[in-house]
């Protein structure tokens, strides 16, 4: 009885195994496999936008295992399932997304008019623009309209991708001529990956690779920065924001739990979205080793100017030296140009920002204080998102404090 079960087993399986029963006929032959999707984009010389634009489509399932055709041979394009930076057409039902013909004029607010981004886009920007929202959802196993993939996905184009594009696009940062050379941003790098002039070797591809490589390296810590970081630390700003007269009666400092929160942006927008009555000044937080700062917020998100910097006597000095003249104890430095000081204990720092604003507006009133600048964040889903804390806290409360670094500017 057992081994008649046995060779039913063995009967059953080798009927599974070569899809015929035995007596059957002939073996029918296997359908071929479909061919891998082929992304086309330009050979020669490669830029940032469309190594940027073929590392996205390849975060598509349709798209994960397919061959990026390097050609401006019109026949091969035509064969490819999309095609990026070439061909001199911008059509998304057939999925070609070049800029460079001369009709080309598209922005981020010209194809989706509830975004504010008026900078001509590339094809990094397009593919971006009509996959992002798709990109994101599935690394974060969210839906495309959900509120965490909709600010996400402002962000990094106002933060990464709008760079790219402008950049390739030839416009400049500012008007006028620039103080000094940037020379070291990620379009920069990806072009010096490219064969120098002079190399006895011209061939581009194994570059291209690296240059896929460093871009999508890129993009995704940017991503998991804003994801882990930067959108829990609204909850620790909000929270501050709340209990700022807890700190002072001036209503103008916060106090933060700890260092390295990236506070900036989110003071600026909050700042309008609960309509404060005052801006705010100063920030307080502790530093790595346990002593304490004192930072004045910047008069805007892309300025290194000071709503209200230390006092100017105190610059530049530090330790017992700078006890002495502020007399406050436990005086540790102020920054030389008065945006940052620090005090080894909480009080001290404390009595840094009150005497700052006492000496600013004559005893703490903050009635002489300007009014909020004119810069308005944009109107997307966190200024409509009730839910926002309960959906990040538990984020919040598992970022290491070490991924959380910071710098004057606000940025990685």
């Amino acid at each position: 009885m057992r081994s008649a079960m046995r060779r039913a087993a063995r009967l059953m399986a080798a009927t599974v195994g070569t899809g015929r029963a035995a007596g059957s006929g002939p073996k029918r032959p296997r359908p071929e496999p479909d061919p891998a999707p082929r992304i086309g984009t330009h050979d020669g010389t490669f830029h940032c936008d469309e190594v940027l634009a073929c590392y996205l489509l390849r975060l598509l399932p349709r798209y994960r295992d397919a061959e990026v055709v390097r050609t401006r041979d019109p026949q091969r394009l035509a064969q490819c399932d999309v095609v990026v930076d070439v061909g001199g057409e911008y059509d998304p039902e057939r999925h070609r997304y070049d800029h460079h013909q001369r009709s080309f004029t598209q922005s981020m607010r010209s194809l989706r008019p509830d975004k504010p981004w008026t900078t001509k886009l590339s094809s990094a920007g397009l593919v971006y623009c009509h996959f992002g929202s798709q990109i994101l959802a599935g690394l974060l196993g969210q839906p495309e309209d959900g509120p965490i993939v909709k600010v996400l996905y402002d962000k990094l184009y106002e933060n990464f991708v709008q760079e790219i594009d402008a950049i390739d696009n030839g416009i400049a940062q500012a008007e006028g001529e620039p103080r000094y050379a940037l020379t070291t941003t990620l379009s920069a790098r990806v072009g010096h990956l490219n064969p120098r002039w002079n190399d006895p070797n011209q061939d581009t591809e194994a570059g291209f690779k690296r240059a896929m490589e460093l871009v999508g390296g890129e993009f995704m810590d940017r991503f998991d920065y804003y994801h882990r970081a930067w959108l829990p630390a609204r909850v620790l700003v909000e929270d501050a924001i709340r209990r700022r007269f807890e700190v002072d009666v001036s209503g103008v400092v916060l106090e933060l739990p700890q260092g390295g929160c990236p506070w900036k942006e989110h003071v600026f927008s909050l700042e309008q979205e609960l309509a404060l009555p005052d801006p705010l000044q100063l920030v307080l937080f502790p530093d790595r080793s346990g002593q304490w700062r004192v930072q004045s917020v910047p008069a805007g998100p892309h300025t290194f100017q000071s709503r209200l910097p230390l006092p100017e006597p105190w610059r530049g000095v530090r330790d017992e030296e700078l006890s002495q003249l502020t007399g406050i104890p436990g005086c540790v430095f102020v920054h030389a140009s008065g945006f940052i000081g620090g005090n080894r204990t909480r009080e001290g720092a404390l009595e840094m920002a009150r005497r700052t604003l006492a000496q600013r507006h004559g005893g703490g009133s903050v009635e002489q204080m300007s009014p909020l600048p004119s810069w308005s964040p944009q109107k997307g889903p966190l200024a409509q998102w009730g839910g926002f804390q309960g959906l990040l806290l538990g984020m919040a409360e598992t970022v290491p404090a070490q991924h959380m670094e910071w710098d004057r500017s606000g940025t990685l």
